[in-house]
């Protein structure tokens, strides 16, 4: 089941989502309704956490939905609440999630890609930063700003997404699964050589903090187009992810080739923060980034993230005005 939200008439909707279109879920609800002779109750709300596992209230309700849509044959019945994707506008899957956690270096061969080594996993621990979701999260199809202020070195990297269902603290890596709600597509776009006040007097911590800052710059967390229930998904550590700029492959991996698993990474961060419903957990990205080969996103470039079984995020970039 992979379900979205989008906007379409100033409206904020909750959709099924199709790689093509969308299926409302009011619409569909109620052809359901009459074709089983059943009473299906949704939430009338946008948040999707309320249609999704462990804990939405109408999620049983949704899988049923969803199920009944899957096995419609006839074309006809469909397109009669089908959307085409370019009518709508696609919108974040979580609107305003509490926490923005993302990971550093969590695959092997970009850490190297990038000056780096790896140690073995019970020798370290995961590198945790967070962004801004207010001024970071970006639409499907939305344009991704290059700043003004360092504009020469944007960088992207596809990463999973993982989207916290039920508050957890302290939980262990074969409970951590439990508490997912789902996993969607992340574009962790970085200015890799943002240097705030250039003339500066250098201290000790000032490469740490240059690379953080540039994370931070407005747009720069696309997110979407959807989310898929963690119910169907069977391993997420059996996704393949690919990122082109301007249709070439610049990214081709999978999340098998993560440092730390998705479990693990959710029971290492409950030992110390508190998750909560709507969190949103990004987990890293394979090789494959631009700053590995001195290549660097300009205005006018086209990014697409794709994961298997998941979708493609598709974000024009534009020069900061």
């Amino acid at each position: 089941m992979r379900l979205c939200r989008f906007s379409l008439d100033e409206l904020i909707l909750t959709g099924i989502y199709r790689d093509d279109h969308v299926i409302p879920i009011d619409q569909a609800c109620d052809a359901c309704c009459e074709a089983l002779g059943v009473d299906l109750v949704l939430s009338s709300t946008d948040n999707l956490l309320d249609l999704l596992p462990p804990d939405g209230e109408s999620a049983h309700a949704c899988r049923t939905l969803a199920d009944w849509v899957d096995g419609l044959t006839d074309d006809s019945a469909l397109a009669e609440f089908a959307i085409p994707i370019d009518d709508v506008q696609l919108l974040v899957p979580i609107a305003q999630p509490n926490k923005l956690l993302l990971l550093a270096g969590n695959y092997a061969a970009h850490v190297v890609e990038r000056g780096g080594t790896v140690a073995e996993r019970d020798e370290t621990f995961p590198y945790v930063f967070m962004k801004p979701p207010s001024t970071t999260l970006t639409n499907p199809f939305d344009p991704v700003v290059i700043p003004k202020v360092s504009p020469n070195h944007v960088d992207w990297e596809c990463e999973l997404g993982v989207i916290i269902g039920r508050a957890c603290r302290d939980v262990e890596p074969a409970d951590a699964l439990s508490y997912v709600a789902g996993y969607t597509i992340v574009n962790d776009v970085t200015d890799r050589k943002f240097t705030p006040n250039p003339g500066r007097k250098t201290r000790e911590r000032d490469k740490f903090f240059d690379w953080l800052h540039g994370k931070w710059h407005d747009t720069f967390c696309p997110m979407g187009p959807c989310v898929i229930s963690s119910e169907a998904v069977t391993d997420p550590q059996a996704f393949k992810l690919q990122l082109t700029v301007n249709g070439e492959v610049k990214q081709d991996g999978s999340t098998a080739q993560m440092v730390f698993s998705v479990a693990e990474i959710v029971s290492f961060l409950s030992k110390f923060v508190t998750l909560e419903p709507g969190d949103i957990i990004s987990t890293g990205t394979p090789s494959g980034v631009g700053s590995a080969s001195g290549t660097y996103l300009k205005p006018g470039d086209v990014v697409v993230a794709s994961i298997d079984g998941i979708g493609r995020l598709e974000n024009p970039f534009v020069a900061e005005e």
